[in-house]
Order: structure tokens, then C-alpha cells, then sequence
């Protein structure tokens, strides 16, 4: 049995921050893997200036460089749109594995606005990951208010897997301070790069 964390997101594009936090996921909870699932459309943000799925997909295989990171579009692949049913449907293909759901700070911050997120809570742990400086807005976030029952101490993160559900944990991070905002700002046709003819026909990467 592996212990996965999984860290969601659009990657548009993928970026040094999103290697620090998985590398200090797999450091802070034990974990044997971080699968990174490339979303083909965040339900909470625009369509405009996203990149097509395959560009972000090549991006953050370019970025991840490391054994114990996988690059999936997973969800495109279980046809899930929410996070709390990718959740379901995780736990569901693979009940070999223990999952935890890993978040930055400033998605707690939005997470009461996510679909279904009591029901993402109840099916798998979430580890919040943030600077000490942005720990404070993270533990007064709206979510909070229903979810701060179910702290736990970062001095037992590891033993996650023993946890009853809902569980979450706040891990205090030196975070890398890249910002997907910041890159698109840059070079606002990054994903041209990335783009070929064939875009289509490239297979997914499945766990």
C-alpha cells in the first residue's frame, strides 16, 4: 500500500512552487509519491487564458523532475469535474492506496465556495501547506468554521493514515513564492511551446 498525496490544480503552467510543496508533502508526511492531477478545467476559473490541457501536461512533466512525482490527467480520464468526486473516485480505483488531499494556503481560503467540500473532507485528510506567515488567514478561513474541530497536530502528520475522517493538518513551509500569475504575466505565450499538431493523439499519463 502506497501513501500518495494528491495535489490538484490547473498548472497553468506548472511552476518551482508546486515541485517545493510536493517535495516538502513527501518530507513532512511520509509520503511514498505526489501524483499532480492536471485539471482540464478549473471549475472556479475562467476558460479565458487557459492553456490547453496538453501544453500544461508537458509543462509540469518538465517541472516535476523527480522519481516519486507523477504527472496524470487523471480526471480527464475518470471523467470527473469536482474535486470531492475525483476524491470518491480515487479511493474507489485504487482502494490499495491511502490518499491525502494536499492544498495551499490560499485555497483553504476559497475552499467553502468548492462543490461538495464537506464530502472532500470526509474522504480523504487534507494537509494544508503555507508559510508561517500565511497560517493566520488560513485558520480563519470561511471553511473553518465547520473544519476546526478536525485539526491535528503537524507534530503527528505522519501517522495521517490512522486518522478518522474528516482530518486536516496545517504544515508551516518555507514556500517558493512563484506564482502561475506572475509566469503568464511574463511570457503570456508560454504554452505555444508546448503545442504540436499531434496535441490530441498524446496518450494520458495514468497512474
Amino acid at each position: 500500500m502506497a501513501r500518495i498525496g494528491i495535489l490538484g490544480g490547473s498548472f497553468n503552467p506548472a511552476h518551482s512552487a508546486h515541485r517545493h510543496i510536493s517535495l516538502e508533502a513527501q518530507r513532512r508526511l511520509g509520503l511514498d509519491r505526489v501524483w499532480w492531477l492536471v485539471s482540464p478545467q478549473n471549475p472556479l476559473k475562467p476558460r479565458a487564458g487557459m492553456a490547453p490541457l496538453a501544453a500544461r501536461l508537458l509543462r509540469a512533466r518538465e517541472v516535476a523532475r523527480h522519481p516519486r512525482i507523477r504527472v496524470t490527467a487523471l480526471e480527464q480520464d475518470l471523467g470527473t469535474r469536482y474535486s470531492a468526486d475525483t476524491a470518491a473516485a480515487l479511493r474507489r480505483r485504487y482502494p490499495q492506496h491511502d490518499f491525502i488531499f494536499l492544498m495551499g494556503a490560499d485555497n483553504l481560503v476559497q475552499f467553502h465556495r468548492w462543490k461538495d467540500w464537506r464530502a472532500l473532507a470526509r474522504t480523504l485528510p487534507i494537509a494544508v501547506m503555507a508559510r508561517p506567515s500565511y497560517i493566520g488567514a488560513a485558520r480563519r478561513a470561511p471553511a473553518m468554521g465547520w473544519l476546526r474541530r478536525f485539526v491535528k497536530k503537524s507534530e503527528a502528520a505522519r501517522q495521517w493514515p490512522e486518522w478518522s475522517l474528516p482530518a486536516i493538518v496545517f504544515l508551516r513551509i518555507p514556500l517558493d513564492t512563484l506564482s502561475a500569475t506572475a509566469i503568464r504575466a511574463r511570457d503570456p505565450e508560454w504554452a505555444r511551446r508546448y503545442l504540436s499538431t499531434d496535441e490530441d493523439q498524446r496518450p494520458l499519463d495514468r497512474p
